[in-house]
């Protein structure tokens, strides 16, 4: 069995190639890397493989489907939890067996938006840049306690609860939104609508899938519904945020603090060496002038837990496809 592998960087290589020598049965699996993201310019490099696995900003709507069905390709493969890149119909028109990585070590994540959270409250950044020029003034790096803070969790999924988990720890008053909220979340806050936990929360953080009922969930009615001068933490998928309102609530004061790990238009960007490239995206280059913001370059999941969780669960997808099992991990409509 031959996969393209798209969207490869050298940890890709590096995990997927670890899991695959673990195990004898793996061994008639070959990978074919690619370094380009899937695209219906990039379909050709499918050739004579029996499956592609993609990643977050890989392209799987109906027309490359289709082109990678005309190849002879039958399996997709997602190395991540979302799917919202694929035509989740027309792969099951097409008889595709659809599967991803639902979860992948959560706490990666969670500690990550943690981590966002602390650096930006409590300026360490700045710190960090100040020292290393020998300035050890502390007027401008003033934080505030997280101890007695309220922090809204929107989505009490795997991600969320691990998060919320972290948030108790650190003795916040937790709150949680979710349509289906997870039993677990009881004994870690309490659930409210929405709009209570925008008012009510000095952070919010978002862990939510993108679907049409979520995407640009922060806009400018929600954000206008926030506690002035709240935090805001996206580790989830860039187009829960309306960017272009954020920035106007930044530029308004009624935002406080934004810490992204992920942006709607992180295609062209992401996961890049873009250092001696011009960025052409306004939006970006917009955000990127706040103090009081911080862009991490989409690394929440990025552990070395996670990702060999990511290649084990990723196998285990191939070995039910191939074997002609259904899987748990199967996305359909």
């Amino acid at each position: 069995m031959k996969i393209a592998i798209f969207s490869t960087q050298a940890y890709d290589r590096r995990f997927l190639d670890e899991a695959l020598a673990a195990r004898e049965e793996r061994r008639h699996i070959e990978l074919a890397y690619q370094e380009a993201a899937l695209a219906l310019h990039t379909v050709a490099l499918a050739q004579g493989c029996d499956a592609v696995c993609a990643f977050v900003n890989d392209r799987l709507d109906a027309p490359v489907l289709e082109a990678l069905h005309q190849l002879g390709v039958r399996a997709v493969l997602m190395r991540c939890a979302g799917f919202n890149n694929v035509d989740i119909e027309a792969a099951q028109r097409l008889g595709f067996f659809v599967a991803r990585v639902p979860a992948y070590s959560p706490e990666a994540v969670a500690e990550h938006t943690l981590a966002l959270i602390l650096t930006l409250n409590r300026n360490t950044h700045r710190a960090y840049a100040r020292v290393r020029e020998g300035n050890f003034a502390l007027d401008g790096l003033l934080g505030s306690n997280l101890h007695g803070k309220t922090a809204g969790v929107v989505g009490t999924g795997k991600i969320g609860l691990a998060t919320a988990r972290i948030l108790k720890g650190f003795g916040c008053r937790v709150l949680g939104h979710d349509p289906f909220p997870a039993p677990e979340f009881g004994a870690l806050g309490t659930m409210v609508d929405l709009p209570t936990l925008l008012a009510e929360s000095d952070i919010v953080s978002l862990h939510c899938p993108l679907m049409d009922t979520t995407r640009h969930m922060i806009n400018r009615h929600s954000l206008a519904g926030m506690k002035r001068g709240a935090m805001l933490v996206n580790t989830s998928r860039g187009a829960l945020i309306d960017t272009p309102a954020v920035i106007d609530a930044l530029k308004s004061r009624q935002l406080g603090f934004l810490a992204i790990d992920v942006y709607e238009q992180e295609g062209s960007l992401f996961f890049h060496d873009r250092s001696g490239d011009i960025i052409e995206d306004d939006v970006f280059q917009r955000l990127m002038t706040f103090p009081n913001v911080l862009v991490t370059g989409h690394q929440g999941f990025f552990t070395v837990e996670a990702m060999r969780e990511i290649a084990e669960v990723t196998f285990g997808n191939i070995e039910c496809f191939n074997a002609g099992k259904c899987s748990t991990n199967e996305i359909s409509p």
